[in-house]
């Protein structure tokens, strides 16, 4: 039952398939974690470099003003010292700072020289500021001690020979280095939430970039697959120059596989009108003959004509696809092929429901040939009742055609989608036709099944293809 003869309108050529570029290597990844990756790096290596710069700069200055407090103290000690009726070292006026007058207050200072005993501040109390190696010191010598266990220092110290004095006094002025640690230690933690807040920022700043930048490619993006999705035929929204030329090569091919997609169509018609001539011809011929060398031929011309229309009803649909702006109304398709097939099958009723909007992603002219297919057979091989229905099934369009035959059975409904193969040879045909129907359909990405109908007890046809 499943016989018809396939469409003699509109032919193709198969397109010359070119085979894809091998690449030797694959760039993988995205663009944009590369990009933010290398900005990451960098902005890391530029702060962590800057602020160890920025960190010594800021711990300089502040140990300087630190310690210039104390070579302030220790010039006024040497400008008030004078040597007594006894030889000894003495201050004329007494520093003004209170903290050498407190126990362990974390300021002190001392003069030593000679055979004296180190004349020292209050704030020492017991203990004494020793040099780490016996050395003079013609200039102001600064140096970090540890000699109290639980206090560091900070030292400055510097020889000097009073008037009327030969010997060699050594004048100390130390203090804590808690109060400078304490300030260096504000800076820092200053710093570094500073220097990490800025590399986040930059790094936010580095993403908002990357994505801004990169942001023409999702336009490029969305434009392809509305070519592929058959609402445009070139990209052609306004593009940067960095990324235009990209888009005008990429037009250029679509234009130039256009040409060759029309000039293999052309050429397929071309090959259909030179075959089909002498293969009706030889027909016809061998027609009118009763000799088995007439049978020969018109068996033989007859398997030649299948294949011919088989292929080049593939050849068609192949070279069409590439056309992803194709687009047909169901429902004008079904209503333009039930006129031809009544006027073909007078006897048959043959009706049409379902939705007179829905659009099908192929050319109208592979549909009318499927639809046409579909329903000369039904009129053919059904009981004289054909009922068509159109609806949609999430992305697909699915024509469902229907009729009060005898069906064919679960065991035979796998065998018949073989080129050639007839359920019924007494009516005349040559066993293409929901081969063909097949072959195209999934040439466009749709499908036919074959079910039972539980309205009219025949055949169902369930044809499905996308949806626009």
């Amino acid at each position: 039952m499943a016989d018809m003869e396939p469409s003699a309108t509109g032919v193709t050529a198969r397109e010359p398939v070119e085979k894809p570029v091998a690449l030797t290597s694959r760039i993988t990844g995205s663009l944009a974690r590369r990009m933010i990756a290398i900005a990451a790096l960098w902005i890391s290596v530029l702060l962590v470099g800057g602020g160890f710069a920025l960190d010594r700069v800021l711990t300089g200055a502040i140990t300087r003003n630190f310690d210039s407090s104390l070579e302030y103290v220790l010039i006024a000690m040497i400008r008030s010292s004078e040597i007594g009726p006894d030889g000894e070292v003495r201050l004329v006026e007494p520093l003004g700072d209170q903290r050498f007058l407190e126990p362990y207050s974390g300021l002190y200072w001392q003069i030593s020289g000679g055979a004296q005993e180190p004349y020292r501040s209050r704030s020492l109390w017991e203990r004494s500021l020793k040099a780490p190696t016996p050395h003079i010191d013609d200039e102001i010598h600064i140096y970090d001690s540890n000699q109290f266990p639980d206090e560091e220092l900070r030292v400055l110290e510097r020889n000097v020979i009073l008037p009327g004095s030969k010997v060699s006094w050594r004048y100390q002025i130390a203090q804590s280095r808690e109060a400078l640690d304490t300030q260096v230690g504000a800076v820092r933690a200053t710093l570094v939430p500073s220097l990490a807040l800025l590399g986040l920022g930059l790094l936010i700043l580095a993403a908002l970039q990357t994505f801004y930048g990169l942001w023409p490619l999702r336009h490029i993006r969305r434009a392809i697959a509305a070519m592929r999705g058959g609402q445009n035929r070139r990209v052609d929204a306004p593009l940067p120059l960095e990324v235009q030329p990209m888009v005008d090569e990429l037009n250029a091919l679509l234009a130039h596989n256009e040409k060759q997609a029309e000039e293999a169509r052309l050429h397929a018609g071309n090959l259909a009108h030179a075959l089909k001539t002498p293969l009706t011809v030889l027909l016809n011929s061998a027609t009118s003959q009763t000799s088995p060398l007439a049978e020969t031929v018109r068996r033989e011309a007859a398997t030649m004509q299948r294949q011919v229309e088989h292929h080049l009803a593939r050849a068609r649909a192949v070279g069409r696809r590439g056309a992803a702006q194709a687009r047909a109304n169901v429902r004008e398709s079904v209503d333009s092929v039930t006129r031809a097939v009544a006027l073909l099958y007078p006897k048959v009723r043959l009706d049409a429901a379902g939705d007179k909007q829905l659009v099908a992603r192929v050319e109208r002219q592979d549909l009318d040939e499927l639809v046409g297919n579909l329903l000369e057979n039904a009129a053919k091989y059904g009981g004289g009742s054909v009922f068509v229905t159109i609806q949609r099934d999430g992305a697909m369009a699915e024509i469902l055609v229907e009729d009060d035959g005898a069906g064919i059975s679960p065991a035979d409904r796998t065998r018949i989608f073989d080129r050639g193969v007839r359920l019924d040879s007494g009516k005349p045909g040559t066993g293409l036709g929901l081969a063909i129907v097949r072959d195209v359909a999934e040439i466009y990405g749709g499908s036919i099944a074959l079910e039972e109908s539980e309205d009219l007890g025949g055949l169902l046809v369930r044809l499905r293809l996308p949806a626009g």
